[in-house]
């Protein structure tokens, strides 16, 4: 079973989603809104939406006639969190490289 952070990094992998992301950065926007400019067609954007959505990176709200989409900050988190174990381990082994190396140096 895929982790939520999988998810994300799956859906990710297109750019166009990406650059869809990109555009629901600093608020929420309809899908005109955000296919307006793009090389795609709306139904292709609906598309992408969509495979946001179910990745846990967008959420959509409804106002009036417009379905509003934004980031959902919870899938963004999940996925910080995961590459951020990827951090802690590479401070970990710069640490244990760090101190080999010292304790190499005082030996001398």
């Amino acid at each position: 079973m895929m982790t939520s952070a999988e998810r994300a990094l799956d859906a990710l992998g297109d750019p166009t989603r990406r650059h869809v992301l990109k555009r629901l950065r600093h608020g929420a926007r309809s899908v005109r809104e955000i296919a307006d400019g793009m090389d795609v067609s709306r139904p292709a954007v609906s598309q992408h939406l969509k495979v946001l959505r179910d990745a846990g990176l967008l959420v959509v709200r409804a106002e009036g006639t417009r379905r509003l989409y934004a980031v959902d900050t919870r899938g963004i988190e999940a996925l910080r969190s995961w590459l951020d174990g990827f951090w802690d381990e590479a401070l970990a082994a710069f640490k244990t490289a760090a101190e080999k190396v010292a304790k190499e140096r005082k030996a001398r």
